[in-house]
């Protein structure tokens, strides 16, 4: 016999009032369950005669936050939620919501179709919908610029950034602002709307307020600089101004018609994949679910420079105490000066309390002995990316450290399980790669060394959580995933530089495809002298008689390392980081291919787009075939969050999905044909899975010819 599951909505009356609450942890989220049944007791409620107002709250720390999730790109099963608002809209009695937490999306749209909304003090409303490619789709856009005005509405829908009760009150986005019990104040407010004995007020007969043509021509500016690529917002936009020339009726069927045009686009899907994946990363294949993290309440980061300061900062934004140490006093001031300027410059945008920042500050202490690193429970290394320099630390730290604390390398290149081997105590390192500046980008590479621990990396995991990143778990080998995909597009980028092509090409054709910057100008904001210095201490693994490009040498030689020194691959003017290309280094190429003996062509910017995506592919392939990423999840996840790959492309695997394997496969094969087999040999998995008519993921479907 079967058990039926519970209700996830509730419903009483107290005395003429209806309550009905949602109760779907852990956030109350829109699930089919939850649209049926609040459905359900509202018709309930309008069908009993002795119910004279409704109210709509939920139990638990939040309000309806949104869709759920795991119904994301299926097939949305019956009833809809515009069927739902369309009944609170419609109610003959009084409906007031009562919101808490967070009301978002879906809930929030609840709420604009309810006749009342009250809110605790310390509630968020929002329609985020735009972040994961998507619109409303049950009101939002017709309803909002009914009560808060088309300028903020656009706003609002267009940025999907949540708003606090406070401005929400203001604008008139909600009625009323409790600070007591909650559910007894929109108690109250119903039986004062009973009272009363006016009719429901609802928000789809009010009158949008008139807004000028500049306010849409200025917002959709603003979107295109801003959320350059995205097609979501300009569809906002876009209902938005069907509600200021429609009825509501025919601006909720134009809003409708566009959500389901939008959610079946590419960019919804791949938006979807970034937001799943980013919680998929989290759970390790292969790592038992009881395994517990080791205790981590004091934290060590040796290195003072940029990237340790960074480091130390995350931990202190975390609330962890920080032991940062520097083996020079004037190196240790700089690092310190270093975190006090970051923090300052926050706190002056008005992103950090002075009180917060002293707190941050205090919590990072300064240290010349790796005697005071005894006690702690997690020690970063972030010092020179030389592994005789490495020795010497882990050495160090190996004599010093307590049983069982944890030694992590931030290293972007070097071998983890070498550096391990520098202690006695193999097990307890790891890798933790964080990205720069580490106090900013939110990816962690961590590394799993030969012998690492399991309860190592469950730790490691749960600490990159903590301090606000998103972890991801990789093998190790040289470049990890993201470094070594990178060389392979930087590889591609200089040969063709060589055959004919300028920085500023390249790197248009990249900002096009939607990365924020193209690899030369990356280079010229990082240090070219950083990648050279790479370049060298790498020499020894290029394969003997392959084709190697030298330009960095070169351009580096003439000391141009960059915006640092006002000139790289561009040239800047002083005080601008606004790249400008220099006839220079453009005869600097044309010398260089001359005496290398490489005849200039023309070359179409598909080819670049193809050659910089296709060499990253298909290395990607080989790193799941070697078990470096466990998933192509893990791969795009590292470049979203690392690289700066577009999130509306879900990724370098996810894309490669939406090419087609196929496809991609047959541009390889060209690609070794005109250029051999030393970089264009293609990845076996990536050949079987082509073969097959399959992509990387289970649920891919290959696609026909698409120009990228």
């Amino acid at each position: 016999m079967s058990v039926q599951a519970p209700s996830p909505v509730g419903l009483r009356v107290e005395t003429d009032v209806a309550l009905i609450t949602v109760d779907n942890p852990p956030v109350n989220v829109l699930s089919r369950a939850v649209r049926a049944d609040l459905l359900a007791a509202l018709r309930s409620t309008l069908a009993d005669a002795s119910v004279r107002a409704v109210v709509i709250c939920c139990a638990g720390r939040t309000f309806i936050a949104g869709a759920d999730v795991t119904e994301f790109g299926k097939t949305p099963e019956p009833p809809h939620l515009p069927e739902v608002t369309q009944v609170i809209e419609e109610s003959s009695k009084p409906v007031v919501a009562a919101l808490h937490g967070t009301a978002l999306g879906g809930g929030f749209e609840i709420a604009l179709a309810s006749h009342y909304r009250i809110a605790s003090r310390d509630a968020k409303v929002g329609l985020p919908e735009v972040k994961l490619g998507l619109m409303p789709g049950a009101g939002g856009t017709q309803r909002l610029p009914r009560l808060v005005g088309v300028a903020e509405a656009l706003q609002w829908i267009t940025t999907g950034n949540p708003v606090d009760a406070t401005r929400a009150l203001e604008q008139g986005a909600i009625d009323e602002i409790a600070d007591g019990d909650l559910v007894q104040a929109a108690l109250s407010s119903a039986h004062r709307l009973i009272e009363a004995g006016r009719p429901p007020r609802r928000t789809g007969q009010l009158h949008v307020p008139p807004a000028d043509n500049a306010v849409f021509v200025e917002i959709e500016s603003a979107t295109r600089k801003k959320q350059r690529g995205l097609l979501a917002p300009q569809y906002c936009i876009d209902a938005v101004r069907a509600a200021c020339t429609l009825s509501l009726a025919e601006g909720l069927k134009r809003e409708r018609e566009l959500f389901l045009e939008l959610r079946a686009s590419p960019q919804a899907a791949a938006l979807r994949h970034a937001f799943l994946g980013e919680r998929e990363v989290a759970k390790v294949p292969g790592l038992a679910s009881d395994i517990a993290a080791r205790a981590v309440k004091q934290v060590a980061v040796i290195g003072a420079g940029t990237m340790g300061g960074g480091i130390a900062m995350c931990f202190a934004n975390a609330g962890f105490p920080v032991r940062l140490l520097e083996v020079d006093a004037q190196a240790l001031e700089r690092g310190l000066g270093f975190v006090r300027n970051n923090y300052a410059a926050t706190a002056a945008r008005g992103g950090l309390s002075q009180a917060e920042m002293d707190k941050r500050l205090s919590l990072i202490s300064p240290t010349l002995s790796y005697a005071d690193l005894a006690e702690v429970d997690l020690i970063v290394e972030a010092v020179f990316e030389d592994l005789d320099v490495k020795r010497k630390v882990f050495e160090q730290i190996d004599a010093v450290a307590r049983p069982g604390a944890i030694l992590a390398t931030n290293t972007s290149y070097l071998d983890v399980s070498a550096i391990a081997e520098f202690t006695r105590r193999p097990q307890d390192v790891v890798g933790m790669h964080f990205f720069s500046p580490a106090n900013v980008m939110r990816l962690l590479e961590n590394v799993r060394a030969n012998k690492t621990a399991p309860d190592v990396l469950v730790t490691v995991m749960k600490i990159g959580k903590a301090i606000g990143k998103v972890a991801v778990l990789v093998g190790d080998s040289d470049g990890f995933v993201g470094n070594r995909m990178l060389a392979q597009r930087n590889r591609e980028a200089y040969f063709l530089l060589e055959e004919g092509a300028t920085p500023r090409q390249v790197d248009k054709v990249l900002t096009d495809f939607g990365f924020a910057m193209g690899p030369f100008a990356v280079g010229d904001l990082a240090g070219l002298d950083i990648g050279w210095r790479n370049r060298k201490a790498r020499a020894h693994l290029r394969k003997p008689g392959a084709r190697d490009c030298n330009l960095l040498d070169k351009v580096c030689a003439m000391g141009r390392f960059g915006q640092k020194t006002g000139a790289g691959w561009y040239r800047y003017e002083k005080g601008s980081r606004v790249p400008i290309p220099d006839p220079a280094i453009e005869q600097l190429i044309i010398e260089h291919a001359r005496q290398a003996g490489i005849a200039w062509r023309a070359i179409d910017d598909e080819e670049i787009l193809q050659r910089c995506l296709y060499s990253m592919i298909n290395e990607g392939a080989k790193i799941l075939t070697e078990r470096v990423a466990a998933r192509p999840v893990d791969v795009d996840i590292v470049w979203l969050h690392g690289y700066g790959f577009p999130a509306w492309r879900g990724g370098p695997m996810f894309h490669a999905d939406q090419l087609g394997l196929a496809n991609v496969h047959a541009a390889i094969l060209r690609f070794s044909d005109r250029f051999g087999p030393d970089f264009w040999t293609p990845a076996p998995l990536l050949a079987e899975l082509a073969s097959a008519k399959k992509g990387f993921y289970p649920s891919a479907v290959t696609a026909p010819a698409i120009i990228c």
